[in-house]
């Protein structure tokens, strides 16, 4: 009898389960890209042309008491790159992000529009910003970071990360940050937003940055102005930035846009960096399904502050999403 009880017991729990398996769904994405890149700084090396892959894969699921879960890996490169664990409810989400993901104030130091590609950004072959490129008052992120996102609320949504106390041998001590979104509903397609982050390096050393931004859309324009400031304690000075950017949906498939970033040094900077930055940008995209042409040109005056430090740059992408 107790046999019997055990082997109706390890079916139902297989059961069980097989059941809760099937519950769960699991979706894959990915996209792959040929990218052309050159800066009259000769910053991309050897072939101008390069090759991005990247493929995810989002697992979720529901708890019998309503919460959700779902796990998220992405694999970049052919190595794993992204990854996190998201909890949700009616009471908004809470991720934790092992690597990967932007901070609150990441995923929104720069929301001017653009048709491609940030007024600023110049490229190396790696796609990342060299020593000598323009610098933006950027977020954190990091591995390990708690992000909390809000259920919006008549237009409004909360975002809040946290990155803690990484020991005495770590270089970023703690990270935190918030933004706000808010859309009324009396006036279609205004967003406005406001940022801000505290960064702890050392005992009473912090890096403090603020963003606030405004975006309108209507028809096919999308208009958008923002202002930051950071603020070290371990500089002689912190800098401003002020950026605008317009885009124009031609049809569903066609979009160009323009856009400009300058960095300012605050009073007290060193005479190496004391000049504005200043930086423009033309780009274009065109969707034909899966597939996106893009490309944009850029130029940079007194990229990093220093006089006569310019940049001229274009950039070519050809990209499949699936």
């Amino acid at each position: 009898m107790n046999n019997l009880k055990k082997i109706g017991l390890s079916a139902l729990a297989g059961s069980l389960v097989s059941v809760s398996a099937q519950a769960a769904e699991v979706s894959v994405s990915g996209s792959a890209s040929i990218t052309m890149d050159r800066t009259n700084k000769h910053l991309v090396t050897g072939n101008d042309f390069s090759m991005g892959d990247s493929l995810g894969f989002n697992m979720s699921g529901e708890t019998d008491g309503g919460l959700g879960v779902a796990v998220y890996y992405e694999i970049d490169g052919g190595a794993l790159d992204d990854y996190d664990m998201t909890l949700s409810g009616d009471w908004g989400s809470l991720k934790f992000n092992g690597s990967g993901s932007s901070s609150a104030f990441g995923a929104v130091d720069d929301v001017t529009p653009n048709a491609y590609e940030e007024a600023w950004d110049i490229l190396d072959t790696d796609g990342t910003a060299t020593s000598g490129s323009p610098m933006v008052i950027g977020g954190g992120g990091g591995a390990n970071m708690f992000i909390y996102t809000s259920p919006t609320v008549a237009g409004a949504t909360l975002t809040v990360a946290y990155q803690n106390d990484g020991g005495a041998a770590a270089v970023q001590d703690s990270y935190t940050d918030f933004a706000i979104a808010y859309s009324p509903e009396m006036v279609e397609g205004l967003t406005l937003g406001y940022a801000s982050a505290d960064q702890e390096t050392g005992i009473n050393i912090s890096n403090k940055k603020t963003t606030g931004y405004v975006k309108y859309a209507t028809g096919g324009f999308t208009l958008g102005y923002q202002v930051s400031e950071a603020d070290h304690d371990t500089k002689t000075s912190g800098q401003d930035s002020h950026a605008w950017g317009i885009t124009y949906a031609v049809n569903d498939d066609f979009s160009i846009g323009y856009s400009s970033h300058t960095l300012e040094p605050d009073s007290g900077a060193s005479s190496s960096a004391s000049n504005d930055q200043e930086s423009t940008g033309i780009s274009a995209s065109y969707t034909m399904g899966g597939m996106t042409l893009a490309g944009a040109m850029n130029e940079t005056d007194n990229s990093r502050g220093t006089a006569s430090n310019d940049f001229e740059s274009y950039e070519f992408n050809l990209s499949f999403a699936f």
